[in-house]
């Protein structure tokens, strides 16, 4: 009986941290998806997102209005962010080979972690998070916080909110279009520059709603938090099929799940190897992941 308490316990816990990461990773898997680049910046986006909420939860007290402050903010900035890098880091090198743009993105990465270490207001060393006061409800021997409640809650609705924007929105079906043949959308009459920036932004939203949650949960940020967050997502991304929305969802579960059972049953010190022996994995036996597709190049 033990062990099958812990199980829904690990569980719970699980689902909670891979709403997390199922968030980081949909950023990952629409910025792939429309211009084939591995945004490694990504993660550090979320670190921004972390620190604005930081300091607008700090300035208010930890409160459900001021979290909803520090999520509008936090957004707001990191949309702002996400396009500006994408204008100025990625769209000179569109055309230029991938590995260009990948070496970029480490830079870019790399410059957001050290730029924020030398800022007066931001600093190197680690900072207490301020969130609410947790309240566990315990029932039948499982327990979940309000803080598990309120990361599984924001991750559904913003995932609800992703699915319905890129499925039933004008702009939703551009960035569809977009991802299956930029060159044909762009003669149809398609922005590719406007589509392709507007993924930046809605990915680096999500990112900033996942710092947020991430630090709510693991109440300490500092300039590199988002670097081993950022590349679980990036695991989860490729475990669900890098590209699909579905798939980076399904990923980002199955990726927390794993680790959170790993905590549980193992030791708290196998979860980082066992979340990256699943993308040598998966990358061995399906690369194109668990919801991919085979792209097919005809000659």
């Amino acid at each position: 009986m033990d062990s099958f308490v812990i199980l829904v316990q690990q569980l719970i816990n699980g689902l909670s941290l891979g709403s997390i990461y199922a968030l980081i990773a949909l950023g990952y898997t629409m910025v792939y998806g429309i211009v084939k680049l591995i945004n490694f910046a990504h993660g550090d986006i979320l670190m921004v997102g972390a620190y604005t909420g930081f300091y607008v939860l700090h300035a208010m007290g930890p409160s459900p209005v001021a979290l909803l402050l520090a999520f509008s903010a936090s957004m707001a900035l990191c949309a702002v962010l996400g396009m500006t890098i994408e204008r100025f880091a990625y769209r000179p090198l569109r055309s230029a080979p991938r590995l260009n743009s990948l070496i970029t993105a480490i830079a870019v990465s790399l410059i957001l972690q050290n730029g924020a270490r030398v800022l007066p207001f931001v600093g190197p060393n680690p900072r207490q998070y301020p969130t609410m006061q947790t309240v566990n409800i315990s029932a039948g021997g499982f327990g979940i916080s309000n803080i598990q409640i309120t990361v599984l809650l924001v991750s559904v609705i913003l995932m609800i909110i992703l699915n319905y924007i890129v499925n039933w929105t004008k702009i939703g079906k551009a960035m569809r279009a977009v991802s299956y043949d930029l060159k044909a959308a762009s003669l149809m009459g398609i922005s590719v520059n406007r589509v392709i920036a507007f993924t930046f932004a809605l990915g680096s939203v999500l990112a900033a709603a996942g710092g947020i949650l991430f630090a709510t949960a693991y109440p300490q940020i500092d300039p590199t938090m988002g670097a081993m967050p950022g590349l679980k997502a990036f695991v989860a991304a490729v475990l669900g099929g890098i590209g699909s929305i579905p798939g980076a969802m399904l990923g980002g579960y199955i990726l927390g799940v794993a680790e959170t059972m790993t905590k549980g049953f193992l030791s708290s010190q196998f979860s980082d190897a066992i979340s990256f022996g699943i993308l040598i994995l998966i990358l061995l036996v399906k690369p194109t992941g668990i919801m991919g597709k085979k792209d097919r190049i005809k000659v």
